[in-house]
């Protein structure tokens, strides 16, 4: 169960149309490393991890990114509201605009709509974690490509906060594979602990 705080998780005040940077965010809208991808990811491969501290980890972090995506919505939309039909055309989004005129919709910069083939829940948790770093350090990436593409403070703002946020969460994964790698240890010590002695040692 979640209780839903009804403001932004980091304030958004975009004050002018910028229609360019509306379709480059759209790739933390609806891209594979999307904040939807993530959040998607964590909260499906909650289920298989086998430690109540690292399933609480993964649950509050696949929470948090569907914060990020209510911002990077947020984002989209402002830079799109009161865009001329020509500043829409310029920055290639009649296609766009044509199916959805200025809504928000999940689809990358190019236009590809998500898709669930983005994720993976293998059900292996060291597997699955080792995605999630990566996840991480990809978004973190994207965020530091997107702030490269504007001068605009209103939008370097809140990418910068989302980008630290992809580091603490890169650091609590970190955390939460340490944390299953020694549960496994131990159970594999705890297995060749109670193997049975092999014939061979008492032949002799």
């Amino acid at each position: 169960m979640w209780i839903y705080e009804k403001k932004l998780q980091y304030p958004v005040r975009i004050c002018k149309p910028d229609t360019r940077m509306a379709k480059l965010l759209m790739t933390q809208y609806g891209g594979p490393d999307s904040e939807l991808a993530a959040g998607t990811r964590y909260l499906t491969q909650r289920f298989s991890m086998p430690d109540d501290r690292v399933r609480a980890t993964v649950n509050d972090i696949g929470t948090e990114e569907l914060a990020h995506w209510e911002m990077i919505g947020t984002m989209i939309y402002q830079c799109m509201r009161g865009a001329s039909r020509e500043d829409i055309k310029a920055a290639g989004l009649d296609g766009y605009y044509t199916i959805h005129d200025c809504g928000v919709f999940p689809v990358d910069a190019n236009g590809v709509p998500f898709t669930t083939a983005y994720i993976q829940c293998t059900g292996d948790p060291i597997a699955d974690l080792h995605e999630d770093l990566a996840a991480e350090q990809k978004a973190r990436a994207t965020y530091e490509h997107l702030i490269n593409m504007t001068d605009n403070p209103d939008i370097i703002d809140p990418l910068r906060f989302l980008r630290q946020r992809e580091v603490v969460h890169f650091q609590r994964f970190g955390e939460c594979l340490s944390i299953v790698q020694q549960i496994m240890c131990n159970k594999h010590a705890m297995s060749n602990a109670a193997a049975p002695y092999s014939r061979s040692a008492y032949s002799k």
